[in-house]
Protein backbone atom coordinates (compact mmCIF):
# COMPACT_ATOMS: atom_id res chain seq x y z
CA UNK A 1 0.00 0.00 0.00
CA UNK A 2 0.84 3.67 -0.58
CA UNK A 3 1.05 4.21 2.87
CA UNK A 4 3.39 4.19 5.45
CA UNK A 5 3.31 3.94 9.27
CA UNK A 6 5.54 6.18 11.92
CA UNK A 7 5.89 6.07 15.36
CA UNK A 8 6.31 9.03 17.62
CA UNK A 9 6.03 8.48 21.21
CA UNK A 10 4.83 5.19 21.88
CA UNK A 11 1.83 6.72 19.07
CA UNK A 12 1.47 4.93 15.26
CA UNK A 13 0.42 6.74 12.31
CA UNK A 14 -0.65 5.97 9.33
CA UNK A 15 0.17 8.58 5.84
CA UNK A 16 -0.89 8.01 2.50
CA UNK A 17 2.87 8.59 0.62
CA UNK A 18 -0.12 9.81 -2.27
CA UNK A 19 -3.20 10.49 -2.54
CA UNK A 20 -5.51 7.34 -1.97
CA UNK A 21 -1.89 5.59 -1.37
CA UNK A 22 -3.70 3.68 1.11
CA UNK A 23 -5.65 1.44 -1.33
CA UNK A 24 -3.36 1.60 -3.81
CA UNK A 25 -1.02 -2.11 -3.73
CA UNK A 26 2.81 -2.15 -4.44
CA UNK A 27 3.63 -4.43 -7.20
CA UNK A 28 6.92 -5.00 -9.09
CA UNK A 29 5.44 -2.52 -11.31
CA UNK A 30 5.20 0.19 -8.70
CA UNK A 31 7.78 -0.52 -6.36
CA UNK A 32 10.49 1.94 -7.14
CA UNK A 33 8.26 5.03 -7.43
CA UNK A 34 6.80 3.39 -3.55
CA UNK A 35 10.70 3.31 -2.34
CA UNK A 36 11.45 7.24 -3.95
CA UNK A 37 8.01 8.21 -1.95
CA UNK A 38 9.04 6.31 1.46
CA UNK A 39 12.48 7.77 0.81
CA UNK A 40 11.36 11.44 0.37
CA UNK A 41 8.21 11.06 3.34
CA UNK A 42 11.07 10.08 5.95
CA UNK A 43 13.34 12.36 4.91
CA UNK A 44 10.73 15.84 4.88
CA UNK A 45 8.18 14.63 7.30
CA UNK A 46 9.11 11.71 9.90
CA UNK A 47 12.51 13.79 10.84
CA UNK A 48 10.94 17.19 11.36
CA UNK A 49 8.63 15.65 13.61
CA UNK A 50 11.21 14.40 15.99
CA UNK A 51 12.93 17.66 15.91
CA UNK A 52 9.99 19.25 17.16
CA UNK A 53 8.81 16.91 19.95
CA UNK A 54 9.44 19.81 22.29
CA UNK A 55 6.73 21.78 20.94
CA UNK A 56 4.23 18.72 20.53
CA UNK A 57 4.67 17.18 23.89
CA UNK A 58 4.65 19.29 27.06
CA UNK A 59 8.60 19.32 27.48
CA UNK A 60 8.15 18.27 31.65
CA UNK A 61 7.46 14.87 30.23
CA UNK A 62 10.30 14.78 27.90
CA UNK A 63 13.11 16.23 30.47
CA UNK A 64 12.83 12.94 32.36
CA UNK A 65 14.36 11.25 29.55
CA UNK A 66 18.13 11.90 28.50
CA UNK A 67 19.24 11.42 24.92
CA UNK A 68 19.96 8.00 25.02
CA UNK A 69 16.47 7.23 26.33
CA UNK A 70 14.55 9.60 24.75
CA UNK A 71 16.25 7.73 21.12
CA UNK A 72 15.15 4.31 22.52
CA UNK A 73 11.53 5.50 23.16
CA UNK A 74 11.50 6.59 19.70
CA UNK A 75 13.80 4.17 17.25
CA UNK A 76 14.00 1.35 19.55
CA UNK A 77 16.78 -0.76 20.16
CA UNK A 78 19.41 -2.38 17.79
CA UNK A 79 20.86 -4.84 20.47
CA UNK A 80 19.13 -7.81 20.10
CA UNK A 81 18.02 -10.29 22.94
CA UNK A 82 18.04 -13.60 21.46
CA UNK A 83 15.63 -14.93 24.47
CA UNK A 84 13.37 -12.50 24.02
CA UNK A 85 13.00 -12.84 20.69
CA UNK A 86 12.55 -16.20 20.82
CA UNK A 87 9.93 -16.06 23.41
CA UNK A 88 8.18 -13.81 21.29
CA UNK A 89 7.72 -15.94 18.00
CA UNK A 90 4.77 -17.70 16.95
CA UNK A 91 5.35 -20.70 14.20
CA UNK A 92 2.43 -22.06 11.88
CA UNK A 93 2.31 -24.06 9.21
CA UNK A 94 3.07 -27.59 11.46
CA UNK A 95 6.06 -25.83 12.86
CA UNK A 96 6.28 -25.08 16.88
CA UNK A 97 8.88 -24.50 18.73
CA UNK A 98 10.80 -27.76 19.01
CA UNK A 99 10.37 -28.35 15.61
CA UNK A 100 14.09 -29.39 13.78
CA UNK A 101 14.03 -26.82 11.43
CA UNK A 102 12.86 -24.27 13.89
CA UNK A 103 15.83 -25.21 15.94
CA UNK A 104 18.48 -24.90 13.24
CA UNK A 105 16.71 -21.51 12.00
CA UNK A 106 17.53 -20.43 16.18
CA UNK A 107 20.94 -22.13 15.74
CA UNK A 108 21.27 -20.17 12.73
CA UNK A 109 20.04 -16.89 13.88
CA UNK A 110 22.98 -17.50 17.08
CA UNK A 111 25.61 -17.93 14.62
CA UNK A 112 24.73 -14.62 12.89
CA UNK A 113 26.47 -11.79 14.28
CA UNK A 114 24.43 -8.87 15.90
CA UNK A 115 24.49 -6.84 12.17
CA UNK A 116 23.48 -9.98 10.52
CA UNK A 117 20.24 -10.36 13.25
CA UNK A 118 19.28 -7.13 12.88
CA UNK A 119 19.48 -7.76 8.58
CA UNK A 120 16.98 -11.30 9.63
CA UNK A 121 14.91 -9.12 11.43
CA UNK A 122 14.51 -6.29 8.79
CA UNK A 123 13.91 -8.65 6.05
CA UNK A 124 10.99 -10.07 7.92
CA UNK A 125 9.57 -6.83 9.60
CA UNK A 126 10.88 -4.27 7.56
CA UNK A 127 12.51 -2.46 10.49
CA UNK A 128 15.90 -2.97 11.88
CA UNK A 129 15.25 -1.65 15.24
CA UNK A 130 13.38 -3.40 18.20
CA UNK A 131 10.80 -1.55 20.15
CA UNK A 132 12.03 -0.49 23.46
CA UNK A 133 9.40 -2.69 25.44
CA UNK A 134 10.90 -5.62 23.73
CA UNK A 135 9.85 -8.09 20.86
CA UNK A 136 6.63 -8.47 22.49
CA UNK A 137 5.38 -5.17 21.35
CA UNK A 138 6.61 -5.49 17.40
CA UNK A 139 3.51 -4.05 15.63
CA UNK A 140 2.41 -4.95 11.96
CA UNK A 141 0.47 -3.17 9.31
CA UNK A 142 -2.61 -3.45 11.48
CA UNK A 143 -1.56 -3.42 14.82
CA UNK A 144 0.63 -5.42 17.40
CA UNK A 145 1.94 -8.28 15.49
CA UNK A 146 4.28 -11.22 16.69
CA UNK A 147 7.70 -12.36 14.94
CA UNK A 148 6.07 -15.32 13.00
CA UNK A 149 7.82 -18.24 11.39
CA UNK A 150 5.63 -20.95 8.73
CA UNK A 151 6.66 -23.83 7.01
CA UNK A 152 6.22 -22.93 3.31
CA UNK A 153 7.60 -23.36 -0.55
CA UNK A 154 9.93 -25.96 -1.45
CA UNK A 155 13.57 -26.95 -0.56
CA UNK A 156 15.22 -25.12 -3.61
CA UNK A 157 13.67 -21.92 -2.36
CA UNK A 158 14.99 -18.96 -0.52
CA UNK A 159 13.04 -17.45 2.59
CA UNK A 160 10.77 -14.89 1.68
CA UNK A 161 9.08 -12.60 3.84
CA UNK A 162 6.09 -10.73 4.86
CA UNK A 163 6.81 -7.51 6.31
CA UNK A 164 3.20 -6.26 6.33
CA UNK A 165 3.01 -9.15 9.11
CA UNK A 166 6.11 -9.79 10.41
CA UNK A 167 6.23 -13.46 8.71
CA UNK A 168 8.69 -15.53 7.69
CA UNK A 169 8.35 -18.35 5.10
CA UNK A 170 10.64 -20.94 5.77
CA UNK A 171 10.92 -24.25 3.70
CA UNK A 172 11.32 -27.31 5.66
CA UNK A 173 15.68 -27.55 4.62
CA UNK A 174 16.87 -31.41 5.04
CA UNK A 175 19.84 -29.99 6.98
CA UNK A 176 21.41 -26.94 9.19
CA UNK A 177 24.12 -26.18 6.59
CA UNK A 178 21.73 -25.77 3.91
CA UNK A 179 18.72 -23.63 5.90
CA UNK A 180 21.77 -21.43 7.12
CA UNK A 181 23.04 -20.84 3.79
CA UNK A 182 19.82 -19.81 2.02
CA UNK A 183 19.34 -17.50 5.13
CA UNK A 184 21.97 -16.21 4.89
CA UNK A 185 21.68 -15.57 1.24
CA UNK A 186 18.07 -14.04 1.82
CA UNK A 187 19.25 -11.58 4.65
CA UNK A 188 22.72 -10.52 2.97
CA UNK A 189 20.55 -10.17 -0.65
CA UNK A 190 18.32 -7.57 1.72
CA UNK A 191 21.50 -5.16 2.20
CA UNK A 192 22.43 -5.10 -1.21
CA UNK A 193 18.68 -3.01 -2.31
CA UNK A 194 19.43 0.04 -3.49
CA UNK A 195 17.57 3.36 -5.27
CA UNK A 196 18.42 4.44 -8.99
Amino acid sequence: MFSTFFFLLIQYYDRELKPGGANIPVTEKNKKEYIERMVKWRIERAVPCILFIPQVVDARLVSVFDARELELVIAGTAEIDLSDWRNNTEYRGGYHDNHIVIRWFWAAVERFNNEQRLRLLQFVTGTSSIPYEGFASLRGSNGPRRFCVEKWGKITALPRAHTCFNRLDLPPYPSFSMLYEKLLTAVEETSTFGLE
